[in-house]
């Protein structure tokens, strides 16, 4: 593992499995706005229960609600990249939960490819 590289900021989005933009799920323009403009790399983890606003608990082990489970999509880069992305954001409406953390990058080196 390699030492330190940086540090960058940490966008996660807080969502709805069931949220929809333009019948797709959000999630899923998220990352690909995300792969278009360039940023590092997103990443979709599904939560197994949570709840938000609503205050209404959602849990895979209850059937009834289990079609809408927490999601958080997760993309980090540099300051100005994230912020710079946050207007598409706005574009996709919605009321998910939004927050930025700094955070410091270790890049891990995997083998290196032999000839």
């Amino acid at each position: 593992m390699t030492g330190p590289t940086g540090t960058a900021l940490r966008l996660t989005i807080f969502l709805g499995e069931s949220d929809l933009w333009h019948h797709r799920p959000v999630y899923t323009e998220i990352v690909h706005r995300a792969h278009r403009a360039g940023l590092a790399g997103a990443s979709v983890f599904h939560g197994v229960e949570g709840f938000g606003a609503s205050s209404m608990i959602h849990t895979q082990r209850l059937l009834s609600l289990s079609e809408d489970l927490p999601v958080a999509v997760v993309i980090v880069d540099t300051e100005e990249r994230i912020r710079d992305f946050l207007p598409q954001l706005d574009e996709l409406g919605g009321g998910g939960l939004v927050t930025l953390d700094r955070c410091e990058i270790i890049r891990h080196k995997g083998p290196e490819a032999t000839g």
